[in-house]
């Protein structure tokens, strides 16, 4: 996505600091999927991604945390 605003209000999305930089679709299909550092599930990241990984709903849920209140 481009970085620049279209003028519309919208605002354009960015990764958040601190997460890994490796995508979902980035996996080799023959390594072991990283755990999730808060709940130990499995995530969609290789074992071999640096930073913190979470899986979907501990991901979800600390995006809700990290959300403008207001």
């Amino acid at each position: 996505m481009d970085a620049r605003d279209a003028g519309d209000g919208n605002i354009p999305y960015r990764e958040p600091a601190g997460r890994p930089a490796a995508r979902p679709s980035d996996t080799v299909a023959d390594e072991p999927y990283a755990t999730c550092v808060l709940c130990g599930e499995p995530t969609e990241y290789p074992e071999s991604t640096k930073g913190i990984t979470l899986c979907p709903v501990c991901e979800w849920r600390e995006a809700e945390r990290s959300a403008c209140s207001g």
